[in-house]
This record gives C-alpha cells, structure tokens and sequence, in this order.
C-alpha cells in the first residue's frame, strides 16, 4: 500500500509487531517444566500484544481493500 499523506504507515505496526513476536519467542525459550503462574502470565500478557499489533496490522492492510476486510483465510 503506497504512503499518503497523512495516512496510514504499514512500517512500524509491522516492526512493532514483529518484536511482540520475538519477545514471546524468548519468553517461550525459557520454559522449563514444570512452568509457574508467573510464567503462564507473562507469555499471556505476551500473546495479547502480539495479537493486539497483529489485528492492527490487519486493519491497516484492510484499508486498501475495496470492502474494507481482510481476506478470509484458507487454512
């Protein structure tokens, strides 16, 4: 999607996102069973900001689209 003036930036919600991604992925690295409530939690609250800036991520793709929505997925 080309930058508007003043418009949306796909860049740094994908950069942003990306690094929740890669934070979860160390949080998951240090798992050794048995886990405790204060890990469970974290990488809870890890996966709720990955999915926070992935879903802006979509929306901001969605933007560009003709009906304003994200292609279903075929998986």
């Amino acid at each position: 999607m080309p930058e508007q003036a003043g418009g949306p930036v796909l860049g740094p919600t994908l950069e942003e996102w990306l690094k929740a991604r890669e934070e979860t992925e160390r949080h998951l690295a240090t798992a050794e069973p048995p886990v405790d409530e204060l890990w469970v939690q974290r990488l809870s609250d890890l996966l709720a900001t990955e999915r926070s800036w992935q879903d802006q991520y979509t929306e901001l793709i969605a933007i560009g689209r003709r009906d304003g929505r994200f292609p279903s997925s075929n998986r």
